[in-house]
């Protein structure tokens, strides 16, 4: 039965159900009132007055209704009052053909099934319980089927029915049932956490036990490269739920404490690079330090309809026609696939986001085409957001299967895939975020997720936290190159030496004739294709560099030119020699973000900003400021333009203490302290012949670092003027007009000339002449 739709004509529709309704309650009475002494079409009587309530009409319509279905009569009234109701709500009834074919067979098969009850039940006494229809039926499969084959076939036609005419299924029924037993899987949880810890402490004893033996000569014989051994816990991979879709026409998928960190001693960079120390035998942490997950959110398939036919609604009120095809659950949000009429802008469908939200009463609606379909998804948040946990995460094969020790967590997707990454293909990763939106959380996912997946030969960390709130809590993990740094300036002076670092690399590199860190460290696997004339420690096996900073606005407000120069030579050629960025700020605005460090960082992420501008800044579109919070993220992946939405994981604090201690109990950190000091050639230049290019010794205190650039940049284009200045070398007007006034006093510009630029005195060729006597002398 095809409704009208819910705005076509609401009043006829709320009469008609009123009628439907009338004629439910009037069957009903008139069952409910049958007398035996009525007059009907088998009975004759004598009286004229009927003692049924509906009079003449009911007793001759419940003598009918009774003589063909028995005791199923009263099915007749409930189905009326339900489809009443439905026109009086002008709901329209989705799918309505399966529907009447599946209540077809349930009026069939019902007074079948109570016909073949082997006791003799009558009705009234004069009644069939299953009517004439019951009786013709079940002799009919006596004939065929006997009593038990009847049985079993007629309960299969009923199931069938039920099915169809419902939103019954069998996935369902276990959803609700795991839903009310919730109960029980904590003490199970519990259970299999406390089995994994008693493993993981025995064999903890072993593994010191034979640490303390004496070593053999095989066990301390130094290595190129670090010793691969078997996880001694195999994660098991979570097997994703797969709803099966509704039958109606809106399908729904319900898709020890440790030791005090060694520090080794101070050495020049060149001589002491980031290299693996001697072989050793680590172990990868066991899931178990982890949270299990609690399990998926039951979705309530009829208000996932409800808010279709709203959604529909709404969009019709404003002259958008359509029709929702799809509804695909997901943990965070739900996405209701909208296909639009032929000749409806796809831009007047993402102007009604604040119209929808208020019908949906959500807190904030976002709209994105779905590529390769041609609808529209409207994803609205879910009354109760399922909890994401980083376990769920890492035991799953999307995560255990690559063999990259930088495969990194990042959550699921709004159906409920798990998204991981892999940063060495990234290869640095941008992420910002206002507070609280969960960008502390999703670093800390980051960097367990590297801790459950290389050992401190594959990864070392530079962690950067000049908040000193977040990452102080992996301080003494043997993974750390440097203590935690939480001084501006000296995160400046780590980022300079790893360009250092990055620069020797090359060189190694180029000497060997490889293009990248995995084929250089391949070198080792085959001892013969190193020369036996070189020394034996100046080509080893090189671990990747991750440089994780979480405040980017703050070293850019102490030293912003030296961080940004940092950055983007960093960024432009560390890939491949395994050094790699993540960098995260809560203030995406251009003075930290620039368009150096943008255009070096395909790999972005965004979690809740407070303007658009703010999420334009950093995903060159809108949508970050429509977004939930706690984790929910916009990830855009490096070599795509369209952007995923992800729904980050979560590690509590204590989850990140255990993996530490666990970390800590297997080795202490060496600390390379030249690492945070400036490199070599900053500290030699202070005593070096400051000469600039003017010939003259810069004894004065007011003799600037770029007076040099400043000054070819000035007689390269002829004039002089502090926004040249300001343009060309990124400085800031004080300093533009410092420059300005020593190159007055050297005589190479005259003074100033009210708005116009100043007079250069040096002509082009100046100087060639200059640097020409310099290299003679």
């Amino acid at each position: 039965m095809t409704l009208l739709k819910p705005t076509a004509n609401r009043r006829w529709n709320e009469l008609v159900g009123l009628v439907w309704m009338g004629l439910a309650l009037m069957v009903f009475l008139s069952l409910a009132s049958f007398s035996a002494s009525d007059r009907s079409f088998h009975t004759a009587s004598a009286s004229l007055t009927p003692q049924n309530w509906v009079g003449t009409v009911g007793a001759h319509s419940a003598d009918l209704f009774y003589q063909s279905l028995g005791a199923c009569a009263f099915l007749l009234p409930l189905i009326m009052g339900w489809i009443g109701w439905q026109r009086l709500r002008s709901r329209p009834v989705a799918d309505h053909w399966s529907k009447l074919a599946g209540s077809i067979l349930f009026f069939f098969s019902l007074p079948t099934a109570l016909a073949l009850i082997p006791y003799p039940l009558r009705l009234y006494g004069l009644f069939s319980v299953g009517g004439v229809v019951g009786l013709l039926l079940a002799e009919g499969m006596r004939a065929w089927l006997n009593g038990p084959g009847s049985a079993i076939f007629v309960a299969l036609l009923l199931t069938i029915s039920i099915y169809v005419v419902t939103a019954f299924s069998v996935e369902r029924s276990s959803s609700w049932v795991r839903a009310r037993m919730g109960w029980f899987a904590p003490l199970k949880n519990r259970w299999a956490m406390w089995r994994q810890a008693q493993a993981e402490h025995r064999r903890a004893k072993a593994f010191a036990k034979n640490a303390s033996k004496p070593a053999t000569a095989a066990s301390v014989t130094t290595s190129s490269g670090p010793v691969l051994v078997p996880r001694t816990v195999e994660p098991r991979p979570v097997e994703t739920r797969k709803e099966e879709p509704d039958s109606m026409d809106i399908p729904v998928r319900v898709s020890v404490s440790a030791p005090p960190p060694a520090r080794i001693r101070s050495t020049p960079i060149s001589a002491s690079p980031v290299s693996p120390r001697i072989s050793q035998a680590y172990r990868l942490p066991s899931t178990a330090l982890l949270l299990p997950p609690d399990g998926p959110q039951p979705h309530a398939i009829e208000d996932l309809k409800r808010m279709a036919a709203i959604l529909t609604s709404k969009c019709e009120e404003f002259d958008v026609h359509g029709s929702v095809t799809q509804i695909n659950p997901g943990p965070v949000v739900t996405t209701f696939e909208y296909k639009p009429e032929p000749g409806v802008k796809y831009n007047r469908i993402t102007n009604l986001v604040d119209d929808l939200c208020l019908a949906l009463e959500a807190e904030s609606i976002l709209i994105e085409r779905i590529p390769g379909k041609s609808t529209v998804g409207i994803e609205v948040p879910n009354p109760q957001r399922e909890t994401i946990v980083l376990r769920e995460i890492i035991e799953s094969e999307s995560f255990t299967s690559p063999r990259s020790p930088l495969t990194v967590a990042l959550g699921k997707e709004i159906n409920g895939r798990i998204r991981v990454a892999e940063l060495a293909s990234m290869p640095h990763l941008l992420i910002a975020g206002s507070t609280g939106s969960g960008k502390s959380v999703t670093i800390n996912s980051l960097l367990i997720s590297i801790l459950y997946k290389a050992t401190p030969d594959d990864v070392k960390l530079i962690l950067v936290d000049p908040k000193r709130l977040e990452l102080g809590l992996y301080e003494g993990i043997p993974h750390l190159v440097t203590p935690i740094i939480t001084d501006p300036k000296v995160a400046a002076n780590a980022l300079r030496n790893g360009v250092k670092e990055m620069e020797r690399r090359l060189k190694l590199l180029a000497e060997k004739g490889v293009r990248n860190i995995e084929q250089y460290n391949k070198l080792f696997d085959k001892p013969e294709s190193l020369s036996l004339f070189e020394p034996a420690d100046e080509h080893q096996r090189l671990p990747y560099i991750v440089i994780c900073i979480d405040e980017l606005a703050d070293l850019m407000m102490v030293d912003s030119n030296n961080v940004e120069l940092s950055i983007t030579r960093l960024a432009q050629m560390a890939r491949a020699v395994g050094i790699h960025l993540v960098l995260a700020t809560q203030r995406p605005s251009v003075d930290v973000i620039t368009g150096l460090i943008k255009a070096n960082f395909p790999a972005r992420i965004s979690f809740r900003v407070a303007t658009k501008v703010d999420s334009r800044t950093i995903l060159d579109t809108n949508g970050a400021e429509a977004l939930l919070g706690k984790g929910d993220m916009l990830f855009s992946p490096p070599g795509s333009g369209r952007l995923v939405r992800v729904h980050g994981s979560l590690v509590t604090e204590a989850e990140i203490c255990q993996v530490v201690d666990f970390w800590r109990s297997q080795a202490a950190p060496s600390y390379v302290e030249e690492f945070l000091r400036p490199p070599p050639a900053e500290d030699s230049s202070e005593d070096s012949d400051d000469t600039s290019i003017s010939g003259e010794a810069n004894a004065d205190s007011d003799r600037d670092d770029l007076y040099d650039d400043a000054v070819r940049v000035v007689v390269e284009m002829g004039k002089a003027s502090t926004s040249i200045l300001q343009r060309r070398l990124r400085l800031g007007y004080g300093r533009a007009a410092r420059l300005l006034d020593i190159m007055e006093k050297d005589g190479i510009i005259g003074p100033p000339d009210g708005s116009r630029p100043r007079e250069v005195l040096k002509h082009s060729d100046w100087i060639a002449e200059v640097e020409r006597s310099r290299s003679e002398a």
